[in-house]
């Protein structure tokens, strides 16, 4: 019985960045999100028209969208989207889990990712915006060291990067092919 409780929390996919041609597949998992998922990711409530202008929008003007990968289908995804009007250089970053695998530390694997990948860019600081309300993202964003502050309704998280952590590629080398297993399948 263990050992069945036990399969059921492993992931069994990929993390990695997706390609253009995968447009869709982002698309769909927006699509797929339930209500609450769609509530904290947007900060309220949002149409399946936004969600798929959103998808669109994000590809076509360079954001970095970073997925889990499983069977074909994303199932949850990383943002990582350029704030040019803020000096020193400045991302803004969003995550989205499917109902069936949050709470099973794939939020923080695909946020280890997407801070490899934007201090490979040049980012020196990292915004993440949710509403207050919203525990999980506000937990995760300390886990990153955000130092959290309450702004117009919504609460802002800021990470400041050190430019002398491992960039991108040596992350990669570190953890090859990225496989997102938990700790207890490794």
């Amino acid at each position: 019985m263990v050992q069945a409780i036990k399969s059921t929390n492993m992931l069994l996919g990929v993390i990695r960045r997706l390609r253009p041609s995968e447009l869709e597949l982002f698309r769909e998992h927006l699509l797929r999100l339930d209500k609450e998922s769609r509530r904290d990711r947007f900060n309220g409530v949002i149409s399946d028209k936004f969600l798929e202008q959103y998808a669109i929008r994000s590809f076509h003007e360079g954001a970095t969208v970073v997925g889990y990968v499983e069977g074909g289908r994303v199932l949850g995804a990383a943002e990582l989207h350029e704030r040019p009007q803020l000096t020193p250089p400045t991302g803004e970053i969003a995550f989205s889990v499917e109902k069936a695998l949050q709470h099973r530390g794939l939020g923080s694997r695909l946020f280890e990712r997407l801070i490899a990948h934007a201090r490979s860019l040049g980012y020196t600081r990292l915004y993440v915006t949710t509403h207050p309300n919203n525990n999980t993202m506000r937990a995760l964003a300390a886990k990153f060291a955000a130092r959290i502050i309450f702004e117009e309704g919504e609460t802002v998280g800021l990470i400041e990067l050190d430019p002398s952590h491992p960039q991108e590629d040596e992350l990669a080398a570190a953890h090859p092919a990225s496989r997102a297993q938990s700790p207890a399948a490794a």
